[in-house]
């Protein structure tokens, strides 16, 4: 089985070598994105829930609850708007938008590399190919159809195919993991804004209160 697979990899020729590469790569960089969307989806929600109703009753106790989540985007942009003392709406809510842009390169991680390998990899399977193609025309020899010849055209054309296939499979499996990555990334902000929006309106509310100009919805304003 083993020699097998050596057969494949070298019948390829010199672009199996970069493309091995691009394979392992993928392989490392979306098992840490996905240990990394795992541990998000996981515990993001429960922890925003948890940490807005304990801001209604006790403010201190929702900080407390979020440092020791730490390692989760959404509880760095809450910190880093709750740290700010005797803030204004205004500036919770800069605080809040600015935070959750500084969080976006960790969500977005290794995007650029994904793509790389998405567009890299057919190509250096053509690149197989052409020359896969030009060994098997420079083996064909007018009016010799031996056996040596009859080798060499059907070596470069094994070449050609297997590359082709190679760097085919290697684009299509990242870029299936890509999208699915783009999705998860889309999703999170799309509740990273909705969650702070919450905890500003809570916020609000509590500033509100303690300058005395809170008004509730169900009464009128004067």
């Amino acid at each position: 089985m083993a020699s097998q697979s050596t057969d494949w990899f070298s019948a390829g020729g010199e672009v199996m070598v970069p493309l091995l590469g691009f394979s392992i790569l993928g392989i490392a960089l979306v098992l840490e994105r996905l240990i990394f969307w795992g541990k998000v989806l996981k515990r993001t929600d429960r922890l925003v829930q948890e940490t807005l109703h304990l801001y209604r009753r006790n403010p201190r106790a929702a900080f407390g609850l979020l440092e020791k989540n730490s390692d989760i985007p959404i509880a760095r942009i809450f910190l880093a708007a709750l740290e700010l003392e005797q803030a204004t709406p205004e500036e919770f809510r800069l605080a809040l938008e600015s935070s959750a842009q500084a969080e976006i390169p960790l969500l977005k991680r290794f995007n650029t590399i994904f793509e790389t390998i998405i567009s890299l990899s057919p190509l250096l399977g053509l690149l197989g190919t052409v020359l896969g193609l030009i060994r098997s025309f420079a083996a064909l020899q007018p009016g010799n159809v031996g056996g040596t010849n009859t080798a060499n055209v059907t070596g470069g054309i094994s070449t050609a195919l297997i590359s082709t296939a190679a760097g085919l499979t290697v684009a299509i499996v990242t870029l299936i993991f890509a999208n699915s990555f783009r999705g998860l990334y889309l999703r999170q902000l799309a509740l990273i804004q909705e969650y702070g929006g919450q905890l500003e309106l809570l916020y609000r509310r509590r500033f509100e209160r303690r300058m005395g100009t809170y008004i509730p919805s169900n009464e009128p304003h004067p």
